[in-house]
């Protein structure tokens, strides 16, 4: 480590000087050599799932721009908490940072002590869109045959679970259109499209990546994609809007880190996020599940963020 203290004596010690200016940048924030160690990549779920792989494909490429060692460490526990306050309580240094899922703006709603305030945020990466689906063999052909039956009698929808994503789709869903809708909480996606099938339930909300499956061995039949254009893997499952309901609701997925990092680091992060996001292999990665690669800018994310967090304040505020 040099130190920053240095007593200029006489004009070889000045122009030592200005030879180490140069090579550390010069300036105050004197980390123009970040990173110099290894970053770790804090993950709010198990490994195995969603989150979990967008991660270690989007680290894999972020080690090839920056030269170190991003090692990926899974903190699931509490609706993802437990791993968003660790993150907060980090030194913003740029060595910790993390994956960033929707519910970040959400469990400060549900009595959770997460607040995006406490983070600066790097950049989207990646989207999973909310599909409602019904049984194969069930009566409702399309959203609106479903939202009608919903205005007559209650219907039980599966989620991911309490508090989740998918759980704010229904409820979201039910606020517009004026519907009846029970939810059903499982313990993720997976099992909530399991009972589905099995027709346990009038219907399930979980994301593309989860549908896909029994969508293509016509198990379910999808009723509606909540995002702003149909999915590419379900191109005849019409979007909400399409079929009146202006709704989006998806399980997106950044990278952020706690709150105050230094403008140069800041920087240098962002655009190996951006440059990571973007690459064919990450792309590839988590394009075959059926999530979608969508990238926001640090300053583009930060507002999507907020504005996420006002919009389900009102949606579970709510309930």
């Amino acid at each position: 480590m040099i130190s920053r203290t240095a007593v200029v004596v006489g004009g070889l010690a000045a122009t030592a000087a200005l030879t180490l200016s140069a090579c550390t940048g010069g300036g105050a924030e004197g980390s123009a050599s970040f990173p110099e160690d290894d970053i770790t990549f804090i993950v709010q779920a198990a490994a195995g799932g969603g989150s979990d792989l967008s991660s270690r494909a989007l680290a894999e490429q972020m080690e090839k721009e920056l030269g170190v060692s991003i090692m990926v460490e899974n903190r699931p526990g509490a609706s993802g908490s437990t791993a968003m306050q660790y993150v907060a309580e980090q030194d913003p240094d740029g060595y910790t940072i993390g994956f960033s899922p929707v519910e970040i703006s959400m469990l400060g709603h549900q009595n959770f002590d997460v607040d995006p305030t406490n983070y600066d945020f790097l950049g989207q990466i990646m989207l999973a869109p909310g599909v409602l689906s019904v049984p194969a063999d069930s009566p409702y052909k399309t959203l609106d045959d479903f939202v009608q039956a919903a205005k007559q009698k209650e219907l039980s929808v599966a989620n991911a679970g309490a508090g989740s994503i998918w759980e704010a789709t229904a409820f979201g869903l039910a606020q517009e259109a004026g519907a009846k809708l029970a939810s059903v909480p499982f313990d993720g996606g997976a099992p909530a499209i399991t009972a589905a099938v099995g027709g346990q339930v009038d219907a399930a909300v979980a994301g593309a990546g989860e549908t896909m499956s029994a969508y293509k061995e016509g198990q379910l039949r999808p009723l509606a994609v909540f995002h702003n254009e149909r999915h590419p893997d379900m191109p005849d499952v019409p979007t909400a809007a399409e079929a009146g309901y202006d709704l989006e609701f998806g399980g997106w997925g950044g990278v952020y880190a706690p709150a105050g990092l230094p403008e140069d680091v800041h920087t240098t992060l962002e655009n190996a996020v951006k440059k990571a996001a973007e690459s064919e292999s990450f792309v590839d990665t988590i394009s075959k599940p059926g999530n979608l690669p969508v990238y926001k800018s640090a300053e583009e994310f930060t507002k999507f963020v907020n504005s996420e967090h006002e919009r389900f304040g009102q949606i579970l505020g709510a309930q």
